[in-house]
């Protein structure tokens, strides 16, 4: 297993859960049973990181590109993570982890966004990992939503046009109050972003594994944050002596 500086982890890490459909077809399963085994992965994952030191966790679940998808593959997707949600709070007093979601929930059945909100209310006060999910997430979709915010409060006179910065900015978005990811994995070796989070990514390191996210493991997790120890990472300035 991989030796980690555990003075050195990632405070956040953002992964692309890409290959679910290959993986089950190189398996001869159908897509549904391919995004079962990346919502078990998922699970595996997010609780590691919670027992290692992650603080925050953000997970690309479904796009608002994804609803092009068959109905089929759609309602699975949908119903998996209802059956994520219920299943994780049976258990959230041992977990310790806080659940957010990222992205436009109003576009899903009433159902699942009971779902939700539950999980977001029953685990908001818990202190181990923040795990956001983004679900029916857009990046500039959200950037869009900020923009259209900021501008509200500038007409509104609640905040001047000169007081627009960065920092602003940052806490119009979804992932208000969060560092921004130290580490991005995208598995499958697919070696793009996706439209995912396009603001907080600028510094972000990534890593690509060949791995499909079924398979994706403690041990894989443990590999990504060796190579991200090794990075120097310069914010563009000088490189470090």
């Amino acid at each position: 297993m991989e030796e980690i500086d555990k003075n050195n982890l990632p405070k956040h890490i953002a992964i692309i859960m890409d290959g679910n459909r290959r993986w089950a077809k190189s398996k001869g399963l159908a897509t549904r049973d391919g995004h079962k085994a990346g919502a078990d992965a998922l699970e595996n994952i997010s609780k590691y990181c919670n027992e290692i030191g992650i603080k925050y966790l953000t997970v690309y679940a479904f796009s608002t590109e994804n609803w092009k998808r068959s109905k089929e593959e759609v309602s699975a997707l949908m119903a998996i993570l209802r059956m994520y949600l219920d299943s994780f709070l049976k258990e959230k007093n041992k977990q310790n982890i806080k659940i957010k979601l990222l992205g436009d929930i109003s576009e899903l059945s009433k159902g699942l966004q009971k779902s939700i909100q539950k999980a977001i209310e029953e685990t908001k006060d818990n202190t181990g990992l923040t795990l956001n999910i983004a679900f029916n997430y857009g990046g500039r979709a959200e950037l869009v939503r900020a923009m259209k915010k900021i501008a509200k409060e500038v007409k509104e006179c609640k905040i001047d046009i000169d007081d627009i910065n960065e920092d602003l900015i940052s806490n119009h978005l979804y992932t208000a109050g969060q560092p921004d990811p130290d580490l991005l994995i995208r598995t499958s070796n697919e070696l793009r972003t996706s439209n995912f989070l396009p603001w907080q990514l600028v510094y972000t390191e990534f890593y690509f594994p060949k791995k499909h996210w079924p398979e994706f493991g403690k041990k894989d997790l443990l590999k990504a944050i060796k190579v991200y120890q090794g990075r120097n990472r310069r914010f563009g300035g000088r490189p470090q002596e």
